[in-house]
C-alpha cells in the first residue's frame, strides 16, 4: 500500500482552524474589548505547534493547536490537519477549559453506529477524507463557550520510505490567521548517522526563511525548527492576514558505509537494506499505452511528452517495445529490440505519431506484452542476467473484448506466473483504480494515480525514474532458523537504486548472544550475499545509553509494517483467507491504537450540554472495501598449508612456506611509496596480481629504516575481463565496463561462473577462481590517531594448484617446485638471530633466522612463522633483481 504511493517518504501536515457560525452583528456581541491581532470573529489561535520525532525512519508526529474564544457567545471552531495517506492516526484529544476528552480506536462497525446516530441528530462529526495527491484531511469541530480555551491535539505515525535516494517530510502549512506562537520542530535520530539534511518553504522568501529557520545535523542527530514571528507571517508589512500557505519540505538521508543496518530493541528487530555502487541490471520493458478516444487532447500530448523523455533515459543495455491499445491492439515491433541509438530514434518517431482512437481493450494488450517478454526470455534473445518489466497506462475501464475486472486479473496473473512485475498507471479519476491496484499488487508491482494536471508528464517521468535502475533481482532476506517470529515481507522481485527494503520481526529468544541477517540477490554481473551480524550485548549497551530516544519504536514500526502488508494482501484475498487477514490486521490496529481502514477513532465531546461523537475514518484511493547463512569458508578450510603457502604482509615481508621441509623463506622489498610491484603473472590462465607500496604518514629521511606497506592491490583475469582493486577503504569490482563498489564495512558474497568474492566485514576478502586458485586479502587498520602509520593490506595465496607452470612474479615464481639447503648455522650480529648459509637456485647466500607474522587465519593477533631471511631485496633467491618486477600501474 505505502509502496504503491510513490515508493517514497512523505510526511504531510496542514494545521489550521476554521471558524463557522458567524453572528449577524459580531461587533455588538464582542462589545468594546480590543481583540488580539489576527483574531477572526473573536477566535484567537494563539499557538500552533507541529512536533515530529523521527527514529530510524519511524515518524511520531503531534499537531497541537490552542485557541481562545474572546466573543461573548459560544462559537463553533473547526480543526483541520492534513496528514499523509500512508500514515495512521494514533490519537486525538480535545481539551476544553482544562478538561480532556480522549479519542478511542474502535472497530469500524462499532464506531459506525455511533457515527450514524450523531449525524441523524444533526451533530457535527469528525471526518478524514482524501485531500489532493498525497494527503488526507482530518476535520473536527466543537462549540467553544465565551471566554473558554480549547486545545486540539492529533497524533499520527508513519514509516518513512526512501525515494530517489532521500527521505522527504512534506509539511503543508496553512494556519489561516496570524499565530502568536507558530512552530514546526523536527528531531531526527538515525543510528547510521545522518549524511544530508535540508529544509525549504514555498511560501516565504529565502531572506525571511533564513531568520525563521534553523537546521543542523551532527552524527546521529538532526534538528529543524521553523519559528516565524508575527511580522514574518504577514502577507505584507501592514497586513493582518498570513502568508503561511504552502509547502514546507524537509529532506534527509543516512550514512551508508554498510549496505545493511540491523537494530534490535525489546525483542523486536528492524533490518534496513539499501546497497550502493552496484551496476544496473539490464531490463526488458514493454510500455502498454491506452490510446482510446478518452485519451484525446492534453492527456495524449502529455503521455507522448513523457514517453519521449523516458526514451532519452533508456540505457543501451536495455530492450524495449511499445504496445498501443484501443478497440484493438497494435505493436511497434513484433518482438523486443535493443535500445540502440538507431532503435531509440525510430521509437521517437513512432511515439510522435501516436494518436487516439476507439475503445479500451486492456486484456488483450496486457497479454500481448506479457507474451512478448516471456518469449524473449525463453528464446534467450535478451541477456541471461536481465529483468523484465511491464508498464501500463490507462485512463478508463475495459469496454471491449474481455471487460470483467476479475477475469482480466486472472488472465494476467496466469500469464505472468510470478516472473516479473506489472506496474499500472491510472490517468485521472474516471477509472476503477482498485482494479488497477489489485492487479498490480498480485503481480509484485504497484499502481500509481497520475493526476490530470499541468505536470502529468512529469508524474509519468518520475514514476519511470523509480524503476529505471534495478540493482538486484530476486532479493531475499534470511535470518537464523527458529529464531524469528511474525516476520514481515522478506522477499522482493527487485531492489531499485535510491529505494530501501525494510524487514521487521520479533525475536523468539531475546537472550541470544548474536543476531545474523543475510540478504541474497542476483546482480548485473553475479550473485551477491550481504551479511550483517549484531552483537546483542553491544546493542543493549547502546540502547541503555539512548533509551529516551528509542522507547518502543521498533515494536510500533513492526506493527505498522505488518498492518500495512496485511491490508495489501487482503485486497486480493477471498473467503476464509480474507477473514483471517482482516482479523489479524484488526487485532493489531486495536492493540496499537492505529486508525486503519478497519478501525475508526471515536471522540465523545460536550455540545450544548449533550454528548456528541466525532468519528475519524481512514479513506482509500477507491470505494471502501468493497536459514541459509553464507559460509566463511576460508576460516575453516585453510587450517595450515598442506600445499605450499605464500604471502606478503607487513613491511612488506614476502614469506614462502615449504611444507616438505617444514620451513619457510622470507625477504623484504625496499622501494619508494607509489611503486607498483608484480606479485603474480600467469600468461596461461590470464591471472595477474599487482601491489602498490605506501609509506608512513611522516616520511623518513633514512631510507634504510623507513617502513613501507602495500596500500593497494589489483587482481585481474584477462580471460574473464574481470578486475578487482582493493584499498584499505574500498573494494571495487569491474566486469568489463560494469562497476561495483563495496566498503570494508560490508559483508558480501559475489558469485558468477568460475569466480567467487567474499568480503568479511573489517577483516578480509577471499577471491577464488574456479577450483584451484584462492587468494585472501587481509585488512590491517591502525589507530586513527596513530601519528606514523596508515591502514594497509596483506596478500595471501592459499591455493595455487590451478596456476600454470609459466606463472611468475615476486610470489608467483615460487609456485613451481624448488629446493634449498641450509648449513653452517652460526651466531650472527644479533645473538637472538643466528646466521646460516643457504644454497638456492645455484646461489650461495648468507641468511638470518627470524620470524614474521601470518595473519591469514587469525587476523587480530596472527601467528609467528619462523623463516630464513634473505637480505638485499631477496637477491639470489628471486629471479633477476627486484627492479625487474616494477610495473607502471595496477592493471
Amino acid at each position: 500500500m505505502a509502496l504503491a504511493r510513490w515508493l517514497c517518504l512523505i510526511l504531510a501536515l496542514l494545521s489550521g482552524l476554521a471558524v463557522s457560525g458567524f453572528p449577524r452583528n459580531p461587533s455588538r456581541l464582542l462589545g468594546k474589548r480590543s481583540l488580539p491581532e489576527g483574531a477572526v470573529d473573536g477566535i484567537e489561535v494563539y499557538s500552533t505547534k507541529v512536533n515530529c520525532k523521527v527514529t530510524s525512519r519511524f515518524a511520531h508526529n503531534v499537531v497541537t493547536t490552542r485557541a481562545v474564544n474572546h466573543a461573548n457567545m459560544a462559537k463553533e471552531v473547526s480543526f483541520d490537519v492534513e496528514l499523509p495517506k500512508t500514515a495512521f492516526i494514533t490519537n486525538f484529544t480535545l481539551t476544553i477549559d482544562g478538561v480532556t476528552y480522549p479519542g478511542n480506536v474502535k472497530e469500524k462497525e462499532v464506531a459506525k453506529k455511533q457515527y450514524e446516530k450523531a449525524v441523524s441528530q444533526g451533530k457535527t462529526a469528525g471526518l478524514v477524507k482524501a485531500s489532493g495527491r498525497k494527503l488526507e484531511k482530518f476535520t473536527v469541530s466543537v462549540n467553544v463557550a465565551a471566554g473558554s480555551k480549547v486545545t486540539f491535539e492529533l497524533t499520527y505515525e508513519e514509516l518513512l520510505k526512501r525515494h530517489k535516494g532521500k527521505y522527504e517530510m512534506y509539511l503543508k502549512v496553512q494556519p489561516k490567521q496570524l499565530v502568536k506562537h507558530f512552530e514546526i520542530t523536527v528531531d531526527i535520530f538515525e543510528p547510521q548517522g545522518i549524511s544530508t539534511l535540508d529544509a525549504e518553504a514555498s511560501f516565504i522568501t529565502n531572506d525571511l526563511l533564513g531568520s525563521a529557520l534553523t537546521k543542523s545535523f551532527s552524527g546521529k542527530k538532526g534538528h529543524v525548527s521553523f519559528k516565524p514571528s508575527l511580522d514574518q507571517q504577514r502577507s505584507c508589512p501592514t497586513c493582518t492576514d498570513s502568508l503561511l500557505k504552502g509547502d514546507f519540505i524537509i529532506t534527509y538521508d543516512v550514512n551508508r558505509e554498510s549496505p545493511a543496518n540491523v537494530q534490535i530493541v525489546s525483542g523486536y528487530f528492524v533490518h534496513f537494506f539499501a546497497p550502493q555502487g552496484l551496476p544496473v541490471v539490464p531490463k526488458s520493458v514493454v510500455f502498454v499505452i491506452d490510446v482510446s478516444g478518452s485519451m484525446h487532447g492534453r492527456k495524449m500530448e502529455q503521455t507522448k511528452d513523457a514517453l519521449l523523455k523516458i526514451l532519452e533515459d533508456v540505457k543501451q543495455d536495455d530492450y524495449l517495445n511499445f504496445i498501443l491499445f484501443s478497440g484493438d491492439v497494435t505493436t511497434w515491433k513484433d518482438s523486443l529490440v535493443p535500445a540502440t541509438p538507431e532503435n531509440i530514434q525510430e521509437a521517437r518517431k513512432f511515439v510522435m505519431d501516436i494518436h487516439d482512437r476507439g475503445m479500451t481493450n486492456i486484456n488483450d494488450a496486457l497479454l500481448r506484452g506479457i507474451s512478448m517478454l516471456n518469449k524473449a526470455r525463453e528464446e534467450h534473445t535478451v541477456p541471461e542476467r536481465s529483468t523484465s518489466i511491464i508498464i501500463m497506462l490507462t485512463d478508463g475501464d475495459a469496454n471491449v473484448g474481455e471487460s470483467r475486472p476479475e477475469k482480466i486479473q486472472e488472465n494476467v496473473r496466469n500469464a505472468i506466473g510470478g516472473k516479473f512485475p506489472l506496474y499500472n498507471l491510472g490517468f485521472g479519476n474516471n477509472l476503477n483504480y482498485n482494479f488497477l491496484e489489485n492487479m498490480a499488487l498480485e503481480n509484485h508491482g504497484l499502481a500509481r494515480r497520475i493526476y490530470e494536471d499541468s505536470d502529468a508528464s512529469l508524474q509519468l517521468q518520475g514514476f519511470y525514474e523509480e524503476v529505471a535502475n534495478p540493482l538486484l533481482t530476486g532479493v531475499e532476506a534470511e535470518y537464523p532458523q527458529n529464531a524469528i517470529l511474525d516476520l514481515t515481507r522478506n522477499s522482493y522481485q527487485h531492489f531499485y537504486d535510491g529505494s530501501e527494503i525494510v524487514v521487521a520481526g520479533r525475536l523468539a529468544d531475546e537472550d541470544m548472544n548474536s543476531f545474523k541477517a543475510a540478504v541474497k540477490g542476483h546482480g548485473a554481473i553475479n550473485d551477491l550475499t550481504f551479511t550483517e551480524e549484531v552483537d546483542m550485548k553491544e546493542m543493549e549497551k547502546a540502547l541503555q545509553e539512548q533509551h529516551y530516544i528509542f522507547g518502543d519504536y521498533i515494536e510500533r514500526l513492526w506493527a505498522y509494517l505488518t498492518i500495512e502488508q496485511l491490508l495489501e494482501k487482503r485486497k486480493n484475498a477471498w473467503g476464509e483467507e480474507k477473514e483471517n487477514l482482516t482479523a489479524q490486521a484488526l487485532e493489531l490496529s486495536l492493540k496499537y491504537h492505529f486508525v486503519t481502514p478497519l478501525t475508526s477513532m471515536v471522540v465523545t465531546k460536550p455540545e450544548d450540554n449533550e454528548n456528541q461523537t466525532a468519528i475519524a475514518n481512514k479513506p482509500g484511493e477507491g470505494p471502501l472495501d468493497a536459514e541459509v547463512i553464507p559460509s566463511m569458508a576460508y576460516l575453516t578450510s585453510y587450517q595450515g598449508p598442506k600445499t605450499p603457502y605464500y604471502y606478503v604482509d607487513g613491511d612488506p615481508h614476502f614469506i614462502i612456506q615449504i611444507p616438505e621441509k617444514d620451513d619457510a623463506i622470507c625477504f623484504n622489498i625496499d622501494e619508494d611509496p607509489g611503486t607498483v610491484l608484480r606479485l603474480i603473472q600467469d600468461p596461461v590462465t590470464g591471472l595477474t596480481v599487482n601491489g602498490q607500496i605506501i609509506g608512513e604518514k611522516r616520511g623518513s629521511s633514512d631510507s634504510q629504516n623507513r617502513r613501507t606497506y602495500f596500500g593497494k592491490l589489483g587482481i585481474a583475469s584477462a580471460q574473464m575481463d574481470f578486475r578487482i582493486e582493493v584499498t584499505p577503504e574500498n573494494i571495487t569490482l569491474w566486469n568489463g565496463d560494469s562497476l561495483s563498489t563495496f566498503s570494508w564495512l560490508d559483508t558480501v558474497m559475489v558469485t558468477q561462473d568460475g569466480l567467487s568474492v567474499m568480503i568479511n566485514r573489517k577483516k578480509s576478502m577471499v577471491v577464488s577462481f574456479g577450483d584451484g586458485v584462492a587468494f585472501v586479502v587481509v585488512l590491517h587498520q591502525v589507530w586513527k590517531k596513530e601519528p606514523a602509520h596508515h591502514d594497509f593490506l596483506g596478500f595471501y595465496v592459499v591455493d595455487s594448484r590451478g596456476m600454470s607452470a609459466q606463472t611468475h612474479g615476486l610470489l608467483g615464481q615460487f609456485f613451481h617446485p624448488f629446493d634449498f639447503q641450509v648449513s653452517d648455522v652460526h651466531p650472527g650480529s644479533d645473538p637472538t638471530k643466528p646466521d646460516a648459509t643457504m644454497v638456492v637456485k645455484n646461489h650461495q647466500l648468507t641468511v638470518t633466522r627470524g620470524s614474521q607474522k601470518d595473519y591469514g587465519k587469525d587476523i587480530s593477533v596472527g601467528r609467528n612463522v619462523a623463516c630464513w631471511f634473505v637480505h638485499n631485496n631477496g637477491q639470489g633467491l628471486i629471479d633477476g633483481i627486484h627492479r625487474d618486477y616494477v610495473v607502471p600501474n595496477l592493471f
